[in-house]
């Protein structure tokens, strides 16, 4: 079970927005995946993953750690903010805000 900010209703939606940024951004630098991964140094199955926006096919939406998404963004040569999308509302509205 998914707990704080990524269990927000509207995650899943961010997760494949942001796979879809991703996926536009190594397209546009010509690379594959598995290059992607191997310059990161992280799993092509991660990597997989990410672009998904899925852990698994239909599954739980990807939560990438920050460090490992800035180090997509560096292999890239894309700034952080050309590939997150506009983000969801993750707290929950009754602190009265």
């Amino acid at each position: 079970m998914v707990s704080g900010p990524a269990a927000s209703a509207k995650w899943p939606e961010f997760a494949q927005e942001l796979g879809l940024n991703l996926r536009r951004a190594r397209h546009a630098k010509d690379l594959t995946q598995e290059q992607m991964a191997e310059l990161v140094g992280i799993s092509l199955y991660a990597y997989q993953q990410y672009e998904r926006g899925a852990s698994t096919k239909g599954g739980t939406a990807t939560n990438p750690r920050l460090a490992t998404l800035l180090a997509i963004c560096q292999a890239l040569g894309t700034p952080i903010h050309d590939v997150l999308p506009d983000v969801p509302p993750l707290i929950a509205s009754h602190l009265g805000r």
